[in-house]
């Protein structure tokens, strides 16, 4: 009776990630534009890693202005290496914390730039 029960989980698993493959299961609806935030709403750290961003550097951290892959898929779809991310400082924080801005575009002049204060779990749009 449980060999029965594990066969049909299998299956049903099969099957559905067969159906996800072919597109028979509905796409999610449109992305929703993120939230904005005034680029003076922004943390201290936010604003000094902007202007830095729109000056070319310097950056603290060695990861600042690596590719972001966009894999939870928040930002508005874009090609590979078309969004980076840079860190901004949390104070009192051991590693980099989990504030960044993400930017897309030509590096030191980005057609926009969102911030996250949780990792990516959110982002709002920085309006200037």
């Amino acid at each position: 009776m449980v060999r029965r029960g594990i066969v049909k989980l299998v299956l049903t698993s099969v099957l559905l990630a067969l159906t996800t493959a072919w597109g028979g299961v509905q796409a999610k609806e449109p992305l929703a534009p993120p939230a904005t935030v005034a680029l003076n709403q922004l943390p201290e750290q936010g604003i000094e890693t902007y202007h830095r961003i729109h000056q070319g550097g310097p950056f603290p951290f060695e990861k600042d202005g690596v590719v972001f892959g966009n894999r939870e898929r928040l930002l508005p779809p874009e090609k590979r290496g078309y969004y980076r991310e840079y860190t901004v400082k949390t104070p009192r924080s051991r590693d980099r914390g989990a504030r960044r801005i993400v930017c897309g575009g030509p590096t030191t002049a980005p057609d926009a730039c969102y911030y996250t204060a949780d990792h990516y779990a959110s982002f709002r749009k920085i309006v200037p």
